[in-house]
């Protein structure tokens, strides 16, 4: 019940999914890259995993069936336990008298499916799915594990007489001994209840989490598709306990609060690797911690994934390839910067390549990237890291961020001596990153002969597609967009994906917004990029030179339809995941206040 490669291709082909050039592509990197035809096929953005997994499936004559839109029973889901779904991609879906169907990756894995039968005693039917239709089905589980934290941490609170008097000795005046601390710190109570908050956030998908001491209580918040939740309230008394138990697992100075303290630590489980960037910060009530979760995903992401499209797709597929110059991707901190460029480096990650990168903090450990971590301390800055770096003879070099002078310079002198140089700028707009470079007081010629392509991207939250309600905008509404939005632009879009017909407006698109649901009550999950690029074209170099003003280039770059113009963050073009609902309006600047009118997070 195998597919065998020369069968897969023979099947993609007469499908229609690819074509013998983009197949051959594919053969290329699978010896260049040590992977096999569907890693390559799905990696280079070429075919949807669920396309391959659906072909595999007609195959093998194995049904095909979709978790995403199927609520399991819990009584079924959990005959076979968690550990084991999460763990061999499996999970039972649909159970009658004597059979028993499970949904699963391999169908080949004859082990586990020998392991359940025996355990329901009844007959598997094996189905095969999609990695996000398992990832989707294994979220059935949060529910009871949800109780079954908030049990444990108020349970093991209940627990904790001991750590009250190291918190009464800070009230009075008196800093804990360290010996207390390293007590507190390696109670029995605590430890669970640091690694329940933990577990709690991973399962939430939480990007950050937040300990925040308040007078009388410890506030808990995750930070969820960029939105900051309360997630529990804890007391006061367990407040010394819990920050000393992050301290030892960060590995960071348990007598020392007075001063700010940064550490990392790693969790390693069958389900996750996730590394924690840890910042512990005196306030008035005590120590605030925040930790910055950053899942290890060894698969990683696509631009396609993250919200490239269409030409800006292209462009950027385009400029990665080329030997030297400078990449920029531009935005507000948090808005993935960072994910861009690891992804745009595990592309063009190949045997045959040196990469080297400057990075305040290594967020993500990538095999064959030699990665330096900035330690200011020591005088290993940006600008100190990249001028040793470049007598380390390498291809690709990324620099976290640029944020001097000397930085900008020799990340410009290092794409000139035949460099590919990628990095970050904090500005609003792709446009806006070359007038800041001037204010570097980095030579205008200097930047308009190095560098390739400018980015600037946002990040959206997506609209749940089976709770999403649908509407069409009236009058007022459209007239209320055409003055803040490029309607032409948007009409010209609109026509290309077929979604209008010519004549027709916005007032024959069907717009989606947030309908709450019990596990998601703002009607949001997930969030996805949108961005804009700008190729640095002749005309644009003469504006560079000149000292253009930011609206000057940008004005220029729309002219050239080389980006998708986006007002700071408020319109993207085509939602990726839904490619029927190709446009996403987000967080549009009303007259009006835009809450009021119900149309501050909206797609069609």
């Amino acid at each position: 019940m195998r597919v065998e490669p020369e069968q897969l291709k023979a099947f993609l082909l007469d499908s229609g999914l690819v074509n013998k050039k983009q197949l051959e592509l594919a053969a290329k990197t699978m010896k260049t890259g040590n992977q096999s035809l569907e890693e390559a096929l799905v990696k280079g953005g070429l075919v949807k995993s669920e396309e391959i997994t659906k072909l595999k499936a007609y195959i093998l004559g194995i049904p095909f069936v979709n978790l995403e839109e199927e609520k399991i029973p819990p009584e079924v889901l959990h005959i076979i336990p968690e550990p084991i779904a999460r763990k061999q991609n499996i999970v039972a879906f649909r159970k009658s008298d004597r059979n028993l169907e499970v949904a699963m990756l391999d169908p080949n894995d004859l082990q586990t499916i020998e392991f359940i039968k025996k355990k329901a005693n009844l007959r598997i039917l094996p189905r095969l799915t999609s990695e996000a239709s398992i990832k989707n089905a294994l979220q059935q589980y949060q529910k009871s594990l949800q109780a079954e934290f908030g049990d444990i941490i108020g349970r093991e609170t209940t627990k904790i007489n001991e750590i009250t008097t190291v918190s009464d000795s800070r009230d009075e005046g008196n800093e804990p001994a360290k010996e207390e601390l390293e007590k507190a710190a390696q109670d029995m109570p605590i430890i669970k209840i640091v690694d329940a908050l933990i577990k709690h956030a991973i399962l939430q998908k939480a990007s950050d989490i937040h300990i925040e001491p308040m007078e009388k209580d410890l506030i808990v918040r995750y930070r969820i598709d960029g939105i900051l939740h309360e997630a529990m309230t804890l007391p006061k008394q367990i407040a010394t306990g819990v920050v000393a138990r992050i301290k030892v697992l960060s590995n960071l100075k348990l007598d020392e609060h007075r001063l700010p303290q940064d550490g990392r630590f790693k969790i390693v489980s069958d389900d996750y690797k996730i590394s924690f960037r840890v910042s512990i910060l005196p306030v008035y009530d005590g120590e605030k911690v925040v930790m910055r979760l950053l899942p290890e995903n060894s698969n990683g992401f696509t631009l396609e994934s993250l919200g490239f499209w269409g030409r800006n797709l292209e462009l950027i597929h385009r400029q990665i390839k080329k030997p030297t110059g400078l990449i920029l991707v531009t935005g507000p901190t948090g808005c993935g910067k960072t994910t861009t460029l690891y992804t745009i480096m595990d592309i063009i990650n190949t045997p045959e390549v040196n990469i080297s990168t400057v990075e305040d903090p290594i967020e993500y450990r990538m095999p064959r990237v030699n990665q330096t971590q900035v330690s200011p301390k020591i005088g290993l800055t940006f600008a100190n890291g990249l001028r040793s770096l470049l007598r380390q003879d390498p291809d690709i070099i990324m620099v976290g961020e640029i944020r001097d002078n000397e930085t900008a310079s020799l990340a410009i002198n290092a794409s000139l001596t035949g460099h590919l140089v990628l990095s970050t700028l904090h500005t609003n707009s792709a446009a806006g990153a070359l007038p800041r470079l001037l204010d570097m007081e980095v030579e205008p010629f200097l930047i308009s002969s190095t560098i390739n392509c400018v980015e600037a991207q946002r990040l959206v939250r997506r609209l749940i597609p089976e709770s999403r309600e649908k509407y069409r905008l009236n009058k007022s509404e459209i007239k209320i967009l055409t003055e803040k939005i490029d309607m032409a632009r948007i009409i010209e879009v609109l026509l290309a994906e077929k979604i209008i017909s010519a004549g027709q407006g916005l007032e024959n698109v069907d717009f989606y917004r947030p309908q709450p649901t019990t596990e998601n009550p703002e009607g949001f999950k997930d969030r996805i990029g949108i961005h804009e690029v700008i190729e640095i074209s002749e005309t644009i170099k003469e504006l560079i030179i000149k000292h253009a003003s930011t609206d000057a280039i940008a004005k220029q770059a729309k002219a050239q339809n080389d980006n998708v113009k986006l007002r700071g963050n408020h319109v993207a073009l085509r939602n990726v995941e839904l490619r029927g609902n190709h446009v996403a309006l987000r967080n549009v600047k009303f007259k009006i206040n835009p809450a009021a009118a119900g149309y501050q997070n909206f797609t069609f």
